[in-house]
Order: C-alpha cells, then sequence, then structure tokens
C-alpha cells in the first residue's frame, strides 16, 4: 500500500477521515518532501526504508493524540515558523488575529509593547516583526516558556524582544511606561477541561491553559492593575478572553477605569478578544 494510504488508514483509527488526510499531507509533506500532487503521482512509493520507518513512528505517537505541531517541532503563525516543544502552548489562529488588529491600530507608530505571558514568543515577535520601530518586552513566568521563546528569538533576527522572567502576580515596581499591553493568559476554568481534547490536556502545559473556577478572572485583574499604572495615557490594553465570560471580563477592565472597552468576536463569531483604552 502507498505510504501516504497507509498512513491515512493508520490514523482512522482515532481522527475522522478528513483530520487523517490533513495529517497524512502535512506528515508527508515535511518529513518526506512530497507535496499533494507528488502523491498523486505515486512519489510516495519510492520512499527509504528510514523514511518510512519514520512515519511509522509518527503515527504511533499521532494516534496516542501528541500534538504534531510538538512532534514536528514547529508550527506557523502570521505566516512565520515558530518553533514548538512541550513547555509552551502551540499558538493558536485566533491569536493571530489578535496580533493583526494590534498591528492594524499601530501603523507607523513606534509603541513600547509589553506581552504578559509570552509562551513560544509568537505574538511579541510578530509585533517586532510588523512594527520593526516598535520596542518590544515579553513576560514569562515558566522557564520552559521563555526557553521555547528564546529559541524562536534565533529565527527571526531583525525581530527586537526582550523576554524576562516575571510573574505578572507579583510584577516589578518600577517605572516603566508602554504604550501597549497584550495578553493572551491562561483562562480555561477547570470545569471546562471536559469540552478539551486529549491532545491538548495530556501534552500541553496547563499552567498556560487552566484557572480555578472560582476565580476565572485572575490574571485579567491583575494584568489590569497593573495596566492602570503602567500604561501611558491614550494607551491600549488588549486581552484574549474566555468565550464564555465577555462581559464579566469587560466589566472587570471597566472597574479599573479603563475607557472604550470593547469586546471583539474571533472569526467563529464567539467573543474572543478585549480592546480598550487608558
Amino acid at each position: 500500500m502507498k505510504t501516504y494510504r497507509q498512513i491515512v488508514c493508520d490514523l482512522r483509527q482515532q481522527y475522522p477521515e478528513g483530520e487523517a488526510q490533513a495529517l497524512a499531507r502535512w506528515l508527508c509533506e515535511e518529513c518526506f518532501g512530497l507535496s499533494q500532487t507528488d502523491i498523486l503521482l505515486d512519489k510516495d512509493n519510492d520512499l527509504s526504508a528510514d523514511s518510512i520507518a519514520k512515519s511509522k513512528e509518527i503515527v504511533q505517537r499521532l494516534l496516542r493524540h501528541e500534538p504534531i505541531q510538538y512532534i514536528l517541532g514547529y508550527t506557523t503563525f502570521c505566516g512565520h515558523r515558530f518553533h514548538t516543544a512541550p513547555g509552551a502552548l502551540i499558538p493558536r489562529p485566533e491569536t493571530e488575529q489578535l496580533v493583526n488588529l494590534i498591528l492594524e491600530s499601530n501603523k507607523s507608530q513606534r509603541p513600547h509593547i509589553l506581552d504578559v505571558g509570552t509562551g513560544t514568543g509568537c505574538i511579541a515577535l510578530s509585533l517586532a516583526l510588523g512594527l520593526p520601530e516598535a520596542s518590544v518586552t515579553a513576560w514569562d513566568v515558566s522557564d520552559e516558556a521563555l526557553v521555547v521563546a528564546r529559541q524562536n528569538t534565533e529565527l527571526f533576527p531583525d525581530a527586537k524582544v526582550v523576554f524576562e522572567k516575571t510573574d505578572i502576580l507579583s510584577p516589578p515596581n518600577d517605572d516603566r511606561r508602554w504604550d501597549v499591553i497584550v495578553s493572551n493568559p491562561p483562562y480555561v476554568r477547570r470545569c471546562e477541561s471536559t469540552e478539551m481534547d486529549s491532545n491538548v490536556l495530556d501534552y500541553e502545559p496547563h499552567l498556560a491553559l487552566f484557572v480555578s473556577d472560582d476565580d476565572p478572572l485572575l490574571f485579567y485583574r491583575a494584568i489590569a492593575g497593573y495596566a492602570s499604572k503602567h500604561l501611558q495615557k491614550d494607551g491600549q490594553l488588549w486581552f484574549e478572553i474566555n468565550q464564555y465570560l465577555g462581559k464579566e471580563t469587560a466589566h472587570l477592565i471597566e472597574e479599573y477605569g479603563f475607557a472604550d472597552v470593547q469586546v471583539l468576536k474571533d472569526g467563529f463569531g464567539h467573543d474572543r478578544f478585549i480592546k480598550c483604552i487608558r
């Protein structure tokens, strides 16, 4: 059997047909350099024994629901390839929309930007690439995430980002001022974990995903409190949010004195972002 067809057949044990085919195409292209045209021309019959063995190993990892982004060691975000590893959350397409909104709102500017909870560094680095005159700082409390973020810095020498180990729950007491603060903080309540797939629950860092059911807005409160003191006048505060808590999050931010608090929807029509002004 052709390698591509064999991979699809094996993956059907755990994945729907369409997802099995997509994963098989991705695997063939990224691991073996085979395009969809190559597959149609049966060039996947010519793989070496080592390549076939490698494909079987990857299929077994996929059958254990390990994310393909961790298996391949990268993902694409905002048109750029970012290194990924289990210590940092895999960037999502929704977060690309957040980055694009910020870029659109800061054209021809030279803002001082802070990214809180940077993970892979995908937001900070994408903003630095899109706003070459910007000064970007990125915080994370996780040493593992910062290792991944700094590895990504090496991929983009033109993107000037300073990464710092900082816990927003105990922020520095300094006099720095920012024009833009952005964060995609942990916002999934533990009670929502039953809605999540095993590839997320079993492999991605819970530190970057979950908050307690009792205080789901913990990080929004901390970031809004910091931003209320450290954003410049008319500075922008941007968040990615829990789709079920849009109104509650907006109300909390208003309590910290922010104006023009807007809840924005993602491409699926869900409440996903907040923009506001100090």
